[in-house]
């Protein structure tokens, strides 16, 4: 069966996320999870894309990202693949898949999800129970998005810029917004756009995407695509 392309264009966010093969963990110790987020860092800098927020749960990662070209994201997948899965054979003494093939992801209408996705990415932790609150997680971009904590990796996006005037206010801005619980519907949706590649936006961001791409993307039938399990 043929792998479905994925489209992504230059300067939009896309939300990507890769699982273990089978559902199985990718990471078992600290050294794990900093050996990916170095991977990470190397191969976000080498292809000048803008990471945004991540966050590397037990058996799944995911990342907000702004690619500098349409390639970028499945190259940026490679790159880390490269480095992370030998070390994970050599580390473990394994063989075999490491990831369950190809990530996911779609692109999203910047102004009103942008913020949506980032506390999406980052309350992966509380809803999968391990944590009350995403500050009590180690392995996210939380840290450094809600208190500034220092993070090379992250690259602030233009509207957490326009949070507020100065880093302080910024950073209390955000924090609030996870005061706000996500709806439902919205966690639905976002998880259903992820498994079929739709783009996250209102009918005339959708229509103006497959217009630059001269082709559909996503699901073709009306109403909402099945999650089919994804986090």
């Amino acid at each position: 069966m043929p792998r479905k392309k994925r489209f992504y264009q230059p300067g939009v966010p896309v939300h990507v996320f890769q699982r273990g093969h089978n559902k199985e963990p990718v990471f078992f110790d600290d050294q794990d999870y900093l050996a990916y987020l170095r991977f990470l860092k190397a191969a976000a800098d080498d292809l000048e894309c803008l990471i945004h927020a991540y966050v590397l749960m037990t058996n799944h990662v995911h990342l907000l990202v702004t690619p500098k070209t349409e390639n970028d994201i499945s190259v940026l997948f490679q790159k880390i693949g490269r480095h992370f899965v030998p070390y994970m054979n050599k580390t473990y003494r394994r063989r075999g898949s490491l990831w369950e093939g190809r990530h996911k992801g779609h692109i999203l209408e910047s102004e009103a999800y942008f913020l949506i996705c980032m506390r999406y990415i980052e309350m992966n932790p509380v809803r999968a129970a391990m944590v009350e609150h995403p500050g009590q997680y180690r392995w996210s971009s939380y840290a450094a998005n809600a208190h500034g904590n220092d993070n090379a990796i992250l690259q602030s996006h233009a509207l957490y810029l326009a949070l507020g005037e100065s880093p302080e206010a910024r950073q209390a801005a955000y924090r609030a917004g996870f005061d706000i619980e996500t709806r439902p519907e919205e966690i639905e949706l976002i998880r259903a756009c992820l498994h079929s590649g739709t783009p996250l936006g209102n009918d005339h961001f959708k229509k103006k995407i497959e217009s630059a791409i001269g082709n559909r993307v996503g699901y073709s039938k009306r109403g909402r695509p099945t999650a089919r399990g994804l986090i």
